[in-house]
């Protein structure tokens, strides 16, 4: 199973509806654990602690763990030690261990373990460089991007445009820009509408809260308006649905979004090739490989720029958290990556005029 697929939750170890507490392996307590989070955790979420888990499971079952009651401290140092040795990274690492924890405190809550093991596990501490992935869509470059599909009459407006205008203007996540129908997006009132809608496979990754209205400049409503009356496939989805981002199938797969996306951000669309290659050979200029092309950026990767600069033309962090649909805290960990050339034009820009003495305004000493 590849990581791009949701994983499919397996529930196992019921009780007999007595007081006993039922002995579980650990890979039944995983399954139970996961299938609790379901209920209020997007698909995408429960996959990740899935992958971060079991790599844990798997070591259990080969040491012949076959109960979770048995587990001890020694096995937790034991397991971390081996994981260390096989060279994992270290925000790797806290990763893993801090899902482990995680799940460790879901079977002591329940008595499938004893109470204090969970504290026996010691996340490794990870600077705040190595927390954060640098590679974002940079500004100067999303702004020759957008000129680009706005001065030529054959990109404006088309679907790649669309996507991409949407995604650096909202800053939406992937999910979310993919769950978009055609309804949700009004022009009278220049906004989009991002809607949780898990039984009909366009969930939003904090469910309900994750619903909002996030308003857009008059010229990128001008973009999508254009490519829904005359670039939009008019295809439907499963659930009768009219997708915004329609490919020949319906609704765009999450995978097949990622790659129009990685299409959509190649520079030789508006300049040479940075790489040397030529347009008319590149091997990165297809559905498959556009990915590899090193100046082509994932939704994520734009994302995070697009955060970025929201934040630096001076947008309050509060409002920037509300239109992306993150805390805080998170947001300017992990997605406020301003250079300090950029920090200096954008953020400082309002003050610079104070600092100078006018007059009645020196101080007295």
């Amino acid at each position: 199973m590849s990581k791009s697929e949701p994983y499919e939750i397996q529930v196992a170890g019921t009780t007999d509806g007595g007081d006993r507490v039922p002995d579980l392996s650990p890979r039944e307590a995983s399954e139970r654990w996961l299938s609790k989070l379901r209920v209020d955790k997007a698909d995408s979420t429960v996959s990740s602690y899935h992958y971060r888990l079991k790599h844990f499971i798997e070591w259990a079952e080969e040491t012949g763990i076959t109960s979770i009651a048995d587990l001890t401290g020694w096995d937790i140092e034991t397991y971390e030690t081996r994981r260390r040795e096989e060279g994992l990274e270290t925000v790797s690492l806290n990763n893993e261990l801090g899902t482990l924890q995680n799940f460790l405190e879901y079977c002591a809550r329940v008595e499938l373990v004893d109470e204090s093991l969970p504290e026996k596990v010691d996340p490794p501490n990870v600077s705040s460089s190595e927390q954060v992935n640098d590679t974002r869509l940079h500004t100067d470059s999303a702004k020759t991007l957008l000129e680009y599909y706005d001065a030529h009459s054959e990109e404006y407006a088309s679907r790649a445009h669309t996507l991409l205008a949407l995604a650096w203007y909202t800053g939406a996540r992937l999910g979310a820009l993919r769950g978009l129908d055609a309804e949700d997006f009004n022009k009278e009132e220049r906004c989009v509408e991002f809607s949780h809608r898990p039984r009909e496979e366009t969930p939003l990754k904090n469910g309900l809260d994750g619903e909002r209205i996030v308003g857009l400049p008059e010229h990128v409503c001008d973009v999508v308006d254009e490519y829904i009356r005359r670039n939009r496939l008019e295809e439907f989805d499963d659930y009768g649905r009219r997708p915004l981002l329609s490919g020949q199938m319906g609704r765009g797969s999450t995978n097949g979004l990622r790659a129009w996306m990685y299409l959509a951000t190649v520079p030789c669309l508006h300049s040479a090739c940075p790489h040397g290659n030529d347009p008319n050979t590149c091997e990165y200029l297809t559905y498959s490989t556009s990915s590899q092309c090193p100046s082509s950026r994932s939704p994520h990767q734009v994302r995070t720029g697009s955060i970025t600069w929201q934040l630096n033309r001076g947008i309050p962090a509060e409002r920037v958290s509300e239109r992306v649909n993150t805390s805080i805290e998170v947001l300017l960990r992990h997605y406020d990556q301003p250079s300090k050339m950029e920090e200096m034009r954008e953020r400082r820009r309002d003050y610079l005029d104070r600092l100078d003495f006018g007059d009645g305004e020196g101080i007295d000493e």
